[in-house]
């Protein structure tokens, strides 16, 4: 195997100083709840439900006209 030569063993300081410059944002109001709907109509789940919705229908009519 080769060795990587740029490769250091020691971690990088990342601690965060008392002098680091801190910026303020503005304080946000709360969001309302996101009821069910919202989460509905997300588009990943919508197509989920479509494809489950559309192997239950044809497992039905495989049931009620072939057997």
């Amino acid at each position: 195997m080769r060795r990587l030569r740029h490769h250091r063993r020691e971690m990088l300081d990342t601690t965060q100083s008392d002098t680091a410059p801190t910026r303020e944002e503005p304080q946000e109001e709360p969001d309302e709840p996101r009821g069910c709907l919202f989460a509905l109509s997300q588009p990943p789940l919508m197509i989920f439900l479509a494809v489950i919705g559309c192997l239950l229908l044809m497992a039905a009519l495989h049931d009620l006209l072939l057997l």
